[in-house]
Order: C-alpha cells, then sequence, then structure tokens
C-alpha cells in the first residue's frame, strides 16, 4: 500500500514537471509560482528540479549589442547629433545629465591661448618667389644671350647717330628679350605699389587675393606704357620722319626694359631682407626721374637737336611724359581707395 502511494506521488511529480515545460515559453515567473505547482509533499530534489527546468543556468539574453556604460541604452542606432530636436531625451541622458557644466552640443576649445595670426608677407608666399625667381632667371638668360645687343644699345645712347650710318637692325629675340624685360618692369612696379598700399593704406581689400590686387596693378601699369607707346607714335608720326619714330621708338623701350633691370634688386631686398618701404620708394622714384631725363636727352638727340627749338622739347616732354605720369599717379591713388575696406 505504502508503495503504490509513493508511486503515484512520483507519477503526479512528473506530470507537474511536465506541465511547467511545456508552459516555459510564458516566462518569467516567480520561484514561489513554480512550486506551488509541486505537490506539498514534494521533496526538495524535485523542487530543485522542478526550479533548473524553468530556469535555465545559461543566461538568453535577446542582443548581444553593447549598452552604454551609463544610461544602458543600446546606442548604436543612435544618431551622433544631439542637436536634433525630435532625438528622444533618454537618449541623451548620462551619468553627467544633471551638470551645469555639461553640453555636448557645443565644441570643445583648444588647450592653452591662441597666438597672434602671422601676418602676409611676400617672403612667405610661394607664388611670387617662384614670380621672382624666374623672372631672375629669365633675366640672366636674356642678358646672355643677347649681352651684345645690349652693350650697344648703351654705347649708341648717348651718341648721336648720322643720317648716312648704317642702322644695325636687332632680331626677334631681342626683341622678345626686350618686351619681356619692359613686362618684368610692370610687374615690379605693381609689387613696389602693393608694397606702398598695405604700408600706408590697409591690408584689407575688397578682392579676395593679394594676387588679384597685384594683377589689377600690373595691368594699370601695362596700360600705361602701352597708352604712352601710342602716343609717341602718333605724336611723331604727325611731326617728325618715320626714320625718327623708330630710332626713338627703340630708345623707349630699351629705356622701359632697363628700368625693370634696375628696379629688380631693391624689390628683391624690400621682400626678403626687410629693406623699408619708404627707402623703396624713394629709390623707385629716383630710378623714374633719371628715366625721365634720359627720355628727354633722347628726344633732344632725335627731334631738336639740328632745330634748337628749346620750348618745343618742353612741350613735347611735359604733354607726353609729365602728364601721363601724372595721371598714373591719379589713377593709382584713387584705385586704391576704391579696393580698400574703410571701416
Amino acid at each position: 500500500m505504502l508503495q503504490s502511494d509513493s508511486t503515484e506521488v512520483k507519477h503526479q511529480s512528473s506530470h507537474n514537471i511536465h506541465i511547467i515545460e511545456e508552459h516555459k515559453e510564458e516566462m518569467p515567473r516567480h520561484p514561489y509560482q513554480v512550486l506551488q505547482e509541486l505537490p506539498p509533499d514534494a521533496t526538495p530534489a524535485q523542487q530543485d528540479s522542478a526550479l533548473q527546468t524553468v530556469y535555465s543556468s545559461t543566461p538568453n539574453y535577446k542582443t548581444a549589442t553593447p549598452l552604454d556604460s551609463t544610461s544602458m541604452l543600446n546606442r548604436n542606432n543612435l544618431d551622433k547629433n544631439l542637436e536634433k530636436v525630435d532625438l528622444p531625451q533618454y537618449y541623451r541622458q548620462n551619468f553627467f545629465s544633471t551638470d551645469s557644466l555639461w553640453h555636448p552640443e557645443i565644441n570643445g576649445g583648444r588647450y592653452g591661448i591662441a597666438g597672434d595670426p602671422v601676418p602676409y608677407t611676400i617672403k612667405s608666399d610661394n607664388m611670387i618667389t617662384a614670380l621672382l625667381l624666374g623672372c631672375f632667371i629669365l633675366a640672366l638668360v636674356a642678358f646672355s644671350k643677347s649681352r651684345w645687343f645690349i652693350i650697344r644699345q648703351a654705347k649708341n645712347f648717348f651718341r648721336v647717330q648720322r643720317s648716312g650710318t648704317t642702322v644695325i637692325t636687332e632680331t626677334t629675340n631681342e626683341f622678345r628679350f626686350q618686351f619681356f624685360l619692359a613686362a618684368q618692369t610692370c610687374l615690379l612696379l605693381s609689387l613696389v605699389t602693393f608694397f606702398y598700399a598695405q604700408e600706408y593704406n590697409s591690408d584689407t581689400f575688397f578682392v579676395s587675393s593679394q594676387y588679384q590686387l597685384i594683377a589689377i596693378f600690373f595691368g594699370v601699369f601695362a596700360g600705361y606704357y602701352t597708352l604712352k607707346a601710342l602716343l609717341y607714335s602718333l605724336v611723331n608720326w604727325v611731326f617728325f620722319s618715320g626714320r625718327q619714330n623708330e630710332q626713338w621708338m627703340k630708345s623707349y623701350l630699351f629705356i622701359s626694359s632697363i628700368e625693370g633691370v634696375v628696379m629688380f634688386p631693391v624689390v628683391v631686398s624690400q621682400a626678403y631682407f626687410g629693406l623699408s618701404v619708404k627707402n623703396t620708394i624713394l629709390y623707385i622714384a629716383s630710378v623714374v626721374i633719371l628715366s625721365r631725363l634720359l627720355s628727354i636727352y633722347k628726344c633732344f638727340l632725335i627731334f631738336f637737336r639740328q632745330k634748337g627749338i628749346y620750348l618745343q622739347i618742353i612741350l613735347y616732354f611735359c604733354a607726353l611724359e609729365i602728364m601721363p605720369l601724372l595721371t598714373l599717379c591719379g589713377v593709382l591713388s584713387v584705385l586704391i581707395s576704391y579696393l580698400n575696406i574703410n571701416f
């Protein structure tokens, strides 16, 4: 009789454990609820077996994605922009949320104190340095290729050419090198004007870069020399012979090209060796005045030497040298004032 009762209890306990296994997917439940489903006389071994059946020893995680260490939230799919308005508030929460100094939407500053920005200088400009270096190399090449022509021009500059003298014509390369030296003169004058504008006006202009400002000055000087050559050709074609006009145009091109050669050392000294802008302007002004004196001397030898008329040469010089030069200074002054940003 006792044996049959024990067998019935075991059968009922096994049946209850089977029911627990069938309803395992309905978890989680409290251990008390599991024990209540067992018969009252269930042994501790049976209770332990039922609990182990319901609660597996291996944890079953629904996801293996890492959680945030402070708010225990899964932030893998979170948009990193915390400034969005529609971002849920719990994604902004962390350990430092209550701190008044916590502002993740503001970028952090740099360590230390920011120094003063380095001002723009020609010596630190790679493009201008390469341009001046290229001018120097090409000037050396031009001098090596046409040095005898330059020496001959310098000797004949102060001599009076007679009517029966045979004229030595220049080659294409010699004219090409002279035009290059004249363009170098325009470039150097534009750089000096840029130095003056930075020193005595301001370093802020409407143009976006220094290269554009230098290019504008270069265009002004190129237009000045071109317009003056056209004026010389027009006036000399009306009042003088074609041979005299040709002699003067060759002398004018020679004077313009030599100006650039003489200006090159002082521009390099001002850009790379700290020569003051005031001394540079004085040197350039001396070169310009000397070139104008040479021009009036050459005009006298070519046009007015045989006539002996001094009043005409003064009028000629004032009309074709002084007035264009004063006009150039006025145009540059107005242009610098127009391009300058006045606060």
